[in-house]
């Protein structure tokens, strides 16, 4: 089970923490996860994603420089640190786990297997 926390209303150009928690299970560390998220009548898209030992990350083309994902296997938590906000990054954010062993950052939502309820982030403008 994933529980994300950290959503809210910010304006734009600041800075928003998400952070999501895993129910303890022997099989975190070993799972890549990831953010996704949605607008209202949008599909779901990839945000960013960290493999099981941090050694790739991949980010959207349009998060590049402002989104920073990490993990902490020892809490079985993820984090999301976004900067320079904007209007068009309010949406649902969803934190996801891969139960694929394979090292590498899947970009689509067919790829994970659990996923949190999402926590809502408004940007103002």
């Amino acid at each position: 089970q994933l529980v994300e926390s950290g959503g809210g209303l910010v304006q734009a150009g600041g800075s928003l923490g998400l952070s999501c928690a895993a129910s303890a299970g022997p099989y975190f560390s070993a799972h890549t996860l990831a953010w996704f998220r949605q607008a209202p009548g949008m599909e779901r898209e990839f945000v960013a994603g960290i493999n099981r030992d941090s050694s790739m990350i991949e980010y959207a083309d349009d998060m590049k420089g402002r989104f920073i994902i990490s993990r902490d296997n020892a809490k079985n938590t993820v984090s999301l640190q976004m900067n320079s906000l904007r209007p068009e990054d309010t949406a649902e954010y969803y934190c996801a786990e891969s139960w694929s062993l394979l090292p590498s950052v899947p970009l689509t939502p067919d790829k994970y297997n659990t996923w949190g309820r999402g926590t809502q982030v408004t940007v103002s403008s």
